[in-house]
């Protein structure tokens, strides 16, 4: 059984080598580091309308650190799929539980 922390902790995450990405993480509790990250594809019907925005996820993660599931919160439906696509594949550090948190994508164009 996953729990869910009242307690957020953000984690601002490195943009460099996702350029126009900037992510970060909201977890319970402590900060549980993903250690392993694809960055998302930027959609091209998004660059051509010049659309940002960010994306805000509920990621389930396994103790073993892999992504059980997300749940979109909010964000703009033009880039929500490529975000969900992206972090399902990210690594976390291992855990003694199953943790919940909320990643956040900022799709920023250049």
């Amino acid at each position: 059984m996953h729990r869910v922390g009242g307690l957020i902790v953000f984690l601002a995450v490195c943009a460099a080598p996702f350029p126009g990405i900037i992510t970060s993480l909201a977890q319970d509790h402590a900060e549980r580091k993903a250690i392993d990250k694809v960055a998302p594809v930027y959609p091209e019907l998004a660059k051509r309308m010049h659309v940002a925005g960010v994306v805000k996820l509920e990621v389930v993660v396994r103790a073993n650190g892999n992504v059980k599931s997300t749940r979109v919160v909010g964000g703009n439906p033009v880039l929500i799929q490529s975000a969900m696509d992206a972090v399902r594949k990210w690594k976390f550090e291992a855990a003694p539980d199953e943790t919940t948190g909320i990643v956040e994508l900022t799709f920023e164009p250049r």
